[in-house]
């Protein structure tokens, strides 16, 4: 709460020794708070609503912004000694929100009971509009009524009236009714370069959720280390990793939070880790120079090594997608690849026949990859740069592409894989890049700089995509890179993307320009943390 943002307005006789707070919005605009009135705020019973003793309500202020507000005449709604959070009849798979809620707004729980005066009420309501992340918040009468037809809906409106609380003190009189703009919203991060500890990524993913990002991607394989302990091939598993157990908490807590995590094992490239444990399947150049982190995928065993881990780990995470990587195949990189990798380009005629190159064979990898996990129930991902203009052998075309750069061999604009109709999500290197260590002209990316400049249309560099194409891009990820790791402390990182997550989060969850600017939006996200 922020009293020093208000000013008071004397209010009807009706509403006996009432006052109503009255202050900005962060946009300029006159914001007005529920009025304290003589009782008690923590008083159970509530206070005529709609009446003309109280001015009209304005939007509440959260992180990513709602997207429609119906204001009305009222107090609103603030959490008081005998408020509590309960389920609507029918509703109790919304346990675990509800819980959650009462312990943030340290009010009680009371489980599948009716609602009386000051409390919330969750509710599913499966034959509503609006698709599974949508939902809507009512304040009337002294009590708030959140529902949605699917549980993540509920739960985002549960963050909402969280954080409008943590900014103001109390959840404005009237309807919210809120959807996200984007499908896929969520945060990348590298653990394979630089180790986080488990509680560390918990922390994030805390952040994630309050910020109705719904997705965490995990690298957890590259050239430096491999870290999730393994029981297929334990060999490859670094010292400094994470096991088994402390992943299935990770994944425990992202389910209770709506977050769907991506595991990714990256190949045929990054795999320096996995291959100092297997050097026979390292790839060599016709010189017998050792190529960095690159499986020689002309080697038999290749594939089986990959599968047995895409296998093991593709049972652990469960959920819906798998990250299969593919980017930066050092073969691919050299000015003359036959010339350089003889035995890829035999490998690549003999699987595909006369007029095939390396392309073709890495292309075929990847698909036969995401053969692998699709078999496990997942849908495949791969970098953009994994994916070839002039191969013989095309990438299937249910395999989403993460757009990540436009500077790399193979690298496409973002309109060929638009007009080929495949779907694309946005890490756009220039502006959702945090490369530890800034190396190769990377800069580390401010909030403002997303909040104002880039949207998910901007998919390379600074230019936007045709929005025709809007439909296709699926959302994006704030991408944090630990190339060089000690360059920053764990701590030093989670301050680092603090704002850019936040306007990440605003830029997936609304369409257009943010009606706030950049600095009444930092200054309303130090109000939420401050709550």
């Amino acid at each position: 709460m922020a009293p020093s943002r208000g000013a008071l307005l004397a209010v009807t006789a009706t509403a006996a020794a009432s006052v109503a707070l009255v202050g900005c919005d962060g946009s300029g605009t006159a914001h007005r708070n529920g009025p304290e009135t003589s009782r008690a705020a923590s008083s159970p019973s509530p206070t005529p609503s709609p009446t003309r003793s109280y001015p009209l309500s304005e939007t509440p202020r959260t992180i990513p912004a709602v997207r429609e507000h119906t204001p009305a005449h009222g107090p609103g709604w603030r959490p008081g000694k005998d408020s509590g959070v309960v389920i609507a009849d029918g509703s109790g798979k919304l346990a675990d929100e509800g819980k959650l809620l009462a312990g943030e707004l340290k009010i009680h729980y009371r489980g599948e009971v009716p609602a009386r005066a000051g409390d919330v009420e969750l509710a599913l309501t499966p034959k509503a509009s609006g698709g599974p992340e949508s939902y809507t918040l009512r304040t009337a009468n002294g009590r708030v009524r959140i529902s949605g037809p699917g549980e993540a809906g509920v739960f985002y409106g549960t963050r909402t009236l969280k954080q409008s609380v943590r900014a103001d003190g109390t959840m404005p009189e009237g309807e919210v009714r809120d959807r996200p703009g984007k499908p896929q919203r969520g945060l990348n991060l590298d653990i394979a370069r630089k180790h986080y500890t488990a509680s560390w990524i918990e922390d994030r993913m805390r952040e994630m959720a309050d910020l109705k990002l719904n997705q965490l991607g995990l690298h957890f394989s590259d050239d430096q280390a491999f870290r999730i302990e393994s029981d297929s091939h334990p060999e490859v598993v670094s010292p400094d990793h994470l096991t088994k157990k402390q992943v299935r908490h990770i994944l425990a807590l992202a389910g209770r939070l709506h977050i769907q995590v991506v595991p990714e094992i990256d190949s045929p490239g990054h795999l320096g880790a996995v291959l100092r444990a297997h050097p026979g399947l390292q790839l060599h150049n016709v010189s017998g120079v050792a190529s960095t982190g690159s499986l020689d995928i002309s080697e038999p065993g290749a594939a089986k090594l990959i599968d047995e881990l895409l296998g093991e780990y593709a049972e652990l995470f469960g959920g819906t997608y798998w990250h299969l990587g593919g980017d930066e195949y050092r073969a691919l990189m050299a000015s003359n690849p036959a010339a350089s990798y003889p035995q890829l380009q035999r490998a690549a005629v003999a699987k595909y026949g006369s007029g095939a190159g390396i392309s073709d064979l890495a292309t075929g990898w990847l698909n036969d990859r995401a053969d692998v996990v699709r078999k496990h129930g997942k849908q495949p991902k791969a970098w953009n740069d994994g994916q070839f203009r002039d191969s013989k052998v095309r990438a299937d075309k249910d395999i989403e592409v993460e757009y990540w750069t436009g500077k790399e061999y193979g690298a496409r604009s973002p309109e060929e894989y638009l007009r080929e109709g495949r779907k694309v999500l946005n890490l756009n290197d220039e502006f959702m890049y945090y490369v530890l260590g800034q190396p190769n002209a990377f800069v580390y990316p401010t909030g403002k700089r997303i909040y104002e400049l880039w949207t998910p249309l901007v998919l390379r560099g600074t230019t936007p995509v045709p929005a025709r194409y809007s439909d296709q891009i699926l959302g994006g990820r704030f991408a944090v890179w630990g190339d060089f790791p000690n360059a920053q402390t764990a701590a030093q990182v989670a301050d680092g993307i603090r704002m850019p997550l936040r306007a990440t989060a605003q830029k997936l969850w609304v369409p257009g320009k943010p009606k706030l600017s950049y600095a009444q939006f930092q200054s309303l996200a130090k109000e939420i943390d401050a709550g």
